[in-house]
C-alpha cells in the first residue's frame, strides 16, 4: 500500500441534509458518479451502516469496459462522516457545513497502478459532478 493519501474537496451550496442525501442515495449516485461524460453508473446499492456494503457499477457508455467500485462502511456519523474500506484501501468523507455551503472532503489511499495525479484528477472530477448535481 502507498504511504501517502490523496484529498479532494468541493463546497456545495446546499443544506447539509440535501448534500448527505445526494451522497448516500443510489438514485442520486447514479446521476453524479462519473469522472467524464463517456462514463456512467448504471446501478448503485447502499447499505448505509457500519458493516454495511456499497457498490457502484461504473462503465464506459459504449460498454467497452466497466468495474464495480465496492466496499464496506467502517464508520458512519450522519451528515458528518463516512469512512469505508474498498479493496484493501480506505477512504474518509467529511461533510463540514459553513457560511459558503457544505465542504465535502474525500481523503483516500491511492492504488499503485495509476499515477497519483491521475487518481486525484479522477476523484476531483467525480466530486465536481457531485457538486453540480446537488446545486442543479
Amino acid at each position: 500500500m502507498t504511504a501517502q493519501t490523496i484529498t479532494v474537496e468541493t463546497t456545495v451550496k446546499a443544506p447539509v441534509d440535501r448534500v448527505w442525501q445526494a451522497y448516500t442515495t443510489p438514485e442520486d449516485i447514479k446521476q453524479w458518479n462519473s469522472a467524464s461524460d463517456d462514463w456512467h453508473t448504471p446501478t448503485a446499492t447502499v447499505d448505509l451502516r457500519e458493516g454495511g456494503r456499497f457498490c457502484s457499477r461504473m462503465e464506459a457508455r459504449d460498454g467497452s469496459i466497466g468495474f464495480d467500485f465496492e466496499g464496506t462502511y467502517t464508520k458512519i456519523e450522519t451528515q458528518k462522516l463516512i469512512e469505508y474500506e474498498f479493496g484493501g484501501r480506505h477512504a474518509r468523507v467529511e461533510f463540514s457545513p459553513g457560511e459558503a455551503g457544505v465542504r465535502v472532503g474525500v481523503t483516500f489511499d491511492p492504488e499503485d497502478e495509476y499515477p497519483i495525479e491521475q487518481q486525484r484528477e479522477g476523484w476531483q472530477s467525480i466530486l465536481d459532478n457531485f457538486r453540480r448535481h446537488v446545486e442543479a
